[in-house]
């Protein structure tokens, strides 16, 4: 098991205060989010656990951002999967599922969920319960923890 621990800080920006996140190593050393692909290369699929509100969405934004999106990143939580562009190094196609809304396995094989995750694009899965039964088995499973000082610790299951 590989953990980090993910804080939140605020940045001042002129007449403005931005949310921002710090990725710590096991050794308290602030490390990219693109860390996480590093260390699980050559993986691409990333099955992201955690309860309502442990900072799933956010923690992909982050990664999406690092990664060269163009893109806005926000939680595709109606429209299922939201496809990003991205720049150097990763160019190509990131692919960003919330299974939360999904009834069952049928409705993720019905709008074609095999397809985004066998074509060899990133793909970050929110709720991936939900499609268990459906990801390859070389899905890196990544737990994220809220810890009661507001800290998550984001756990890779290796």
């Amino acid at each position: 098991m590989i953990t980090y621990t993910i804080k939140k800080t605020i940045v001042e920006r002129q007449k403005s205060k931005e949310e921002s996140l710090i990725l710590l190593n096991e050794r308290g050393e602030e490390v990219s989010a693109l860390e996480i692909l590093k260390v699980c290369e050559p993986h691409r699929l990333f099955a992201f656990d955690g309860q309502m509100g442990a900072g799933k969405t956010t923690f992909i934004k982050k990664l999406c951002e690092e990664m060269g999106t163009v893109d806005v990143v926000n939680s595709p939580t109606f429209a299922i999967v939201n496809v990003y562009d991205v720049e150097q190094p990763y160019r190509g196609e990131v692919y960003h599922f919330d299974c939360y809304r999904l009834k069952d396995i049928r409705e993720a094989i019905d709008f074609g969920a095999e397809e985004y995750l066998y074509s060899g694009n990133y793909c970050f899965i929110e709720w991936p319960e939900m499609i268990e039964e459906i990801l390859p088995d070389d899905t890196v499973w990544i737990k994220i923890e809220p810890q009661e000082n507001g800290d998550r610790l984001l756990m890779i299951d290796d």
